[in-house]
Parts: C-alpha cells; sequence; structure tokens
C-alpha cells in the first residue's frame, strides 16, 4: 500500500531548490557524492523530522519538530539529503549531508511501502541515543508537522541503530519506547550521589 508522504511547506522546498541550484552552497557543503553527481538533482520524499525530547512520568513522548528532510535524488538514486528549518523568518535551507542514513531512509521507505496498512511517513530523531528512526504514523491524514507517536505507530530504527536495537525491524511504539526510555535514563549506581 502507498505511503501517503505529508506535503512540505513552500517555503521550505523553494529554499532547498535554492540551494541546490546555488554552486556556492553545494560547493560548501563538501558532500562528495553531491559534488561528483551527474544530471539534474531533485529534492524528494520530503519528511518532517520530530525530536523526542524526553518520556514523561505518564509515557507519553515529548517530540517537536526540527524541521523537514529531503533526499536529494541524482539519475539512479538519492545521494545527499538536505535539511529546511523554522526560523523567525520563515523556512530556511539549513545543510545539505550525506552517510548511512540516506541509503537507510530509502530502504526502510521500500519496506513500509510493502506494508498492507497506510502510513504516514516521518522520521524520529532520538538524540539521546544517536538514534533515528521512520516514523510510520497510522493517521495519514494528520499534519506532519503535529503530533506524537501514537501507542500503535510503528517506529523503524535506520542503521546504524544503537546496540541491541534491531536495525529495520519495525516496533509498535508501545514496545520500543518503553525499551529507549530506559536506555536514556541515566541509572543510579548503588552508593553514588542523590
Amino acid at each position: 500500500m502507498p505511503l501517503h508522504v505529508p506535503q512540505a511547506p513552500a517555503p521550505a522546498l523553494r529554499s532547498v531548490l535554492t540551494a541546490l541550484s546555488s554552486p556556492t552552497a553545494v560547493r560548501e557543503a563538501r558532500t562528495p557524492s553531491l559534488l561528483a553527481a551527474q544530471g539534474p538533482l531533485t529534492p524528494e520524499l520530503p519528511l518532517p523530522v520530530h525530536v523526542l525530547d524526553r518520556i514523561t512520568a505518564e509515557g507519553v513522548s515529548a517530540t517537536r519538530l526540527a524541521g523537514w528532510r529531503f533526499l536529494i535524488s541524482g539519475s539512479e538514486r538519492a545521494v545527499a539529503a538536505a535539511d529546511a528549518v523554522l526560523t523567525p523568518d520563515g523556512w530556511t535551507f539549513s545543510r545539505f549531508f550525506e552517510g548511512p542514513y540516506i541509503a537507510s531512509t530509502e530502504l526502510a521507505v521500500r519496506q513500509a511501502e510493502a506494508m498492507a496498512q497506510p502510513y504516514q511517513p516521518r522520521l524520529l530523531s532520538v538524540p539521546g541515543l544517536y538514534m533515528l528512526t521512520l516514523w510510520l504514523h497510522g493517521d495519514t491524514a494528520a499534519d506532519g508537522a503535529t503530533g506524537h507517536p501514537a501507542a500503535t505507530d510503528l517506529l523503524v530504527p535506520l542503521a546504524p541503530a544503537p546496540p541491541g536495537i534491531a536495525a529495520h525491524r519495525p516496533h509498535r511504539v508501545a514496545e520500543l519506547l518503553p525499551v529507549l526510555t530506559l536506555r536514556v535514563t541515566p541509572t543510579r549506581l548503588l552508593g553514588s550521589p542523590a
């Protein structure tokens, strides 16, 4: 079943298109695959990037929108990504980058497209674990820039995932969130100061 990709704000897309058309912005990005790409480059698959700031005492995740990420595709595949962030002056291009999360995002999206249930794809960053997940939100009509992971939503850890968490294996939020909470919460050792 196809994914219902949310529509990025038009100014966010425009800021990425402007950066792509600027030789200076591309050169300063210092991403070898972007510099070496042949042919036209296009921003595709806009995904809202949410950050998991904390888990409340009630077990509710506190998330916030950090920006929109676009995969930058060349002739055959994604070669880089671009982020747009909201500033007091509106949406603006933030950066180009590359690395393992580009191919991992593409793989996770392909896997999600083969699922029977429709989802709205998003990205969820867990900074305390240096972890990025594809968040498959069950409400396909929701505003991609708002909301929190529902218990029945799926999180697909992207590679490289933290030790002990399998990459590219879908987990229900209700199952994975407690594991993440335990990992992020510092534990007190016996005899340590309170």
